[in-house]
């Protein structure tokens, strides 16, 4: 199974589009590229194995495995990206500026019951990240 993540950087932040099987899911909101330093920063472009992730703050969401030079990258619910993450990406359902959005938790919910379906018929989940 594979995810696309299509991205438009801004000064700002970083927008993106979230697709499954070539189907519009949602939108993503991440912080600005800044060549890839830890907390500050977007991940770098490409594909990633994604996995499933349990913690109290966030419940069940992603990993995002496999980023050069960077540990636990998530996907998880965050409607600002200045103020909510660092260096992780949120589903929003919809945009509302550059690096904000609204109703991340429900977008969530949909990506993480596809993803766990494909885990659960043990096949590989892959997000490929591209502007």
């Amino acid at each position: 199974m594979t995810m696309l993540l299509h991205r438009t950087y801004f000064e700002a932040g970083t927008n993106s589009a979230l697709f499954y099987n070539g189907q519009f899911l949602g939108f993503a909101i991440e912080l600005t590229w800044l060549n890839n330093q830890r907390q500050v920063s977007c991940i770098p472009e490409g594909e990633y194995e994604l996995k499933a992730r349990y913690s109290v703050k966030f419940g069940h969401h992603l990993h995002i495995v496999g980023v050069n030079n960077r540990s636990l990258i998530l996907l998880h619910p965050a409607n600002n990206a200045k103020r909510e993450l660092r260096g992780c990406i949120a589903p929003v359902t919809q945009l509302t500026g550059i690096g904000k959005g609204t109703n991340s938790k429900p977008l969530l919910r949909k990506l993480v019951s596809l993803c766990y379906q494909a885990f659960d018929r043990n096949e590989n989940v892959l997000l490929t990240i591209k502007s």
